[in-house]
């Protein structure tokens, strides 16, 4: 069974990438399982916090669940043409101590998909990601791209994936990663 962890980079409670990740959970090929992972407790980064008190209780329980996985999909909203900064602060959090980043991160087979109700959809995001991901030492996969535009037009008011194209795209996509992320690493 491949393991495929999935964070959502919003903590709105309607959130579009929150009901993307969702959607996928019920769309994951047969021998793969997608599990949400959260990043609504993780504090602000703060390294005296972290001296003084180690990491909070959600940031391990985060680290994890990334470290456990087979793969990480990466939900990412786009704000102000970048990366969420709550979401990067999560990441930031998970990559502490930084003698654990290999262990956590290393070789990790890595995507970014998102929905924006923009008309571009996430692909600043999902380009200001690459460099965090290569810092990491991640597995970043690259072959499929996921941009949802317009997001309010693609998901119903409960949160429901409504577009038949989007959702076609969002199982070929998901059927690229998985396959990335159980081949064997070099």
């Amino acid at each position: 069974m491949t393991r495929i962890l999935g964070i959502s980079g919003s903590l709105r409670r309607a959130s579009y990438n929150s009901a993307l990740l969702r959607t996928a959970q019920g769309m994951m090929p047969e021998g793969s399982t997608l599990i949400e992972g959260s990043i609504a407790d993780i504090p602000l980064y703060n390294a005296d916090e972290e001296q003084a008190h180690g990491l909070p209780p959600a940031v391990e329980t985060l680290k994890s669940q990334i470290e456990d996985a087979d793969g990480l999909l990466l939900f990412s909203p786009e704000y102000n043409n970048s990366i969420p900064g709550v979401f990067k602060n999560a990441i930031d959090w998970t990559s502490r101590p930084a003698g654990d980043i290999s262990r956590v991160f290393g070789a990790k087979p890595v995507a970014v998909l998102g929905a924006s109700p923009g008309g571009f959809g996430t692909i600043l995001a999902q380009d200001s990601w690459l460099s965090v991901l290569r810092t990491l030492g991640t597995r970043s996969w690259w072959s499929g791209r996921l941009m949802v535009a317009r997001a309010a037009n693609v998901f119903d008011d409960e949160g429901r994936l409504t577009d038949k194209q989007i959702r076609q795209r969002l199982e070929t996509f998901l059927a690229g990663f998985v396959a990335f992320a159980a081949t064997p690493r070099d």
